[in-house]
């Protein structure tokens, strides 16, 4: 039987763990921080940990809205999504999540960089 990617992540703990770190990493970033001013972090990182479980093949279904929808008005680009994604790839390499699956990730995140980065006129 072959582990899914939530498996080989360590499941729910891990993500969240992973989860944590990662927005510990964007709120100290003054490139991206001020998209979350606003936001409940708390939430947030539920959010993020429920998103990441549901594309590595966990038993989570993820809730959260349309990703164009929910990013509409944010004004993304794609220097900034390049910044979250870099984020993101360091707090795996915290948790010395392996290449192949951290590679996993990072591509399963970057399926979504068309819905959420705005285009440049």
């Amino acid at each position: 039987m072959t582990d899914t990617l939530y498996d080989r992540l360590g499941g729910a703990d891990a993500i969240g763990a992973v989860v944590d770190e990662f927005y510990d990493r964007v709120v100290a970033d003054e490139q991206v921080a001020h998209f979350f001013d606003d936001v409940d972090m708390q939430k947030q990182r539920t959010h993020q940990a429920q998103f990441i479980s549901s594309v590595a093949g966990g038993p989570v279904e993820y809730t959260g809205g349309e990703m164009e929808a929910v990013h509409d008005g944010m004004g993304i680009d794609h220097d900034e999504f390049d910044a979250i994604a870099t984020h993101l790839n360091d707090a795996l390499l915290e948790f010395d999540v392996d290449d192949d699956d951290r590679e996993a990730v990072l591509e399963a995140i970057e399926s979504y960089r068309e819905p959420i980065v705005v285009a440049a006129d």
